[in-house]
């Protein structure tokens, strides 16, 4: 797997430099994924998540809310905060993981403080681990309005995927 390959119309170019991502650690995938925003369609960059900071068992993500985040009522949609949750939770337990070894979510909670406003500007998403272990790992986050009031909080099981 590279990080992009050839020229794609809707994505633009390639990186000038692949990389074979089996070849970086989590922490090093996830800082490279710092320095080069918006190369590799996700769901962070349909969000328009950015990475704040990226230490080895911590991960501060940050996106601004938009009216395309509404639900029914016009408040922000809470798949928001859960997608950002997501993120943050699983980052940081991959920033533990050597080369070559993945994970995946096996259990999200979620819990919600506070209606977000669409215009409520920036939220930020902070995820640390709680435990790595061989086959599982554990981690929990918490999303802050600009102001540093919690909007939500959880706790996520991911399950280590060794070759």
């Amino acid at each position: 797997m590279t990080l992009l390959d050839p020229v794609d119309p809707v994505d633009g170019p390639a990186p000038a430099d692949p990389v074979d991502l089996s070849t970086l650690t989590g922490l090093e995938f996830l800082r490279r994924a710092q320095k080069q925003p918006g190369d590799v369609p996700s769901i962070g960059r349909l969000l328009g998540m950015t990475f704040d900071e990226v230490e080895e068992g911590r991960v501060v993500m940050s996106l601004s809310t938009r009216p395309d985040f509404s639900n029914p009522l016009g408040s922000v949609h809470g798949g928001i905060a859960a997608a950002l949750l997501d993120s943050v939770v699983g980052c940081a337990v991959h920033s533990t993981l050597p080369a070559g070894v993945g994970f995946t979510t096996l259990e999200l909670k979620v819990n919600y403080i506070r209606t977000v406003a669409l215009d409520a500007g920036r939220l930020t998403a902070e995820g640390t681990t709680i435990h790595v272990g061989r086959r599982t790992a554990t981690a929990e986050g918490r999303v802050t309005d600009k102001r540093g009031k919690l909007v939500a909080h959880a706790t996520t099981t991911c399950l280590i995927l060794r070759p």
